[in-house]
């Protein structure tokens, strides 16, 4: 069992560090909001940081989980950041969706420190968190990797070594590119059979079981044809995430006018007060017939 300083305790980060406490690991926990991690420390044990640093001070393994790449640089490089107090041979794990750039920055950095880093964003959303079933793409060196891999089993149904450093937020990238593109053609299609007049349910059962089925179909037709959108991943993180995309893509030369277009209708849901709600509210912006 590990000695564990866990970092960002959100919708994704708390139930993550929670199936850890369950499987045994010893666990300091750091949030932001200190109210939000002695709420954490109640519910699964383990003691309560007042920073980064001094989480980390003992861990054998870092593992973060925050929100933005400034986030991510303030709680491993910052003036408190947990880089500052690991010790050489120590494993820094970062779950946060982000650019590639930082992670590959991160790597350098720490490697100068004598720290394993590994570049792991999720994929799953909050079920998956909570369920212990995420999808995690990995960046770094095989070592680090599979020593990552001894922690990140307790609340992964998929591990992928991916590559080196920033490979896992490319991937991720990948990943959200993917989900962009199904979930305005569910949108579109859903609207389409609502301005036909069918019977949504006969609809689904016909085509989710050829070549049209998606996670998405499978999760999110229902409660898109209900108006429903209060699940996990809220539509400011699927922006920021393809933003990232977008960036990344001027970097490397790749063309992706469908993720462009469709960050742009999000945007539209945003500006009819959709922030927080489901990516599925997606189909929002396309009027009822």
């Amino acid at each position: 069992m590990a000695n564990i300083a866990f970092i960002g305790l959100g919708i994704m980060g708390g139930p993550i560090a929670g199936h850890l406490a369950k499987a045994g690991h010893k666990l300091t926990v750091y949030n932001r909001s200190i109210g939000k991690a002695k709420r954490w420390a109640e519910a699964y044990g383990g003691a309560v940081a007042v920073s980064p640093a001094k989480a980390a001070e003992d861990a054998e393994i870092v593992i973060s989980c925050v929100g933005t790449d400034d986030d991510l640089s303030q709680v491993t490089v910052g003036r408190e950041g947990a880089f500052r107090t690991m010790k050489p041979g120590g494993l820094f794990v970062d779950h946060t969706t982000v650019s590639a750039r930082i992670a590959r920055q991160l790597f350098v950095e720490g490697e100068s420190r004598g720290l394993h880093c590994v570049d792991a964003p999720v994929s799953g959303g909050q079920a998956g968190a909570e369920n212990g079933r995420l999808s995690i793409m990995c960046g770094g060196t095989k070592p680090a990797v599979e020593a990552a891999k001894i922690v990140m089993q307790s609340y992964a149904a998929r591990i992928v070594h991916v590559g080196g450093a920033g490979s896992g937020q490319t991937t991720k990238m990948v990943n959200q590119i993917c989900i962009a593109g199904v979930i305005q053609g569910l949108s579109e299609a859903l609207r389409f059979a609502q301005a036909a007049e069918l019977d949504l349910d006969k609809v689904f059962e016909a085509v989710s079981g050829g070549a049209a089925q998606s996670w998405q179909m499978d999760n999110r037709w229902k409660t898109m044809a209900e108006d429903s959108f209060d699940f996990g991943f809220a539509i400011d993180w699927m922006r920021k995430d393809l933003g990232l995309a977008l960036e990344e893509a001027r970097a490397n030369g790749a063309t992706l006018p469908v993720t462009a277009l469709v960050d742009q209708f999000y945007a539209d849901v945003q500006a009819m007060g959709g922030n927080r709600q489901d990516t599925s509210a997606l189909v929002r912006r396309i009027t009822r017939a």
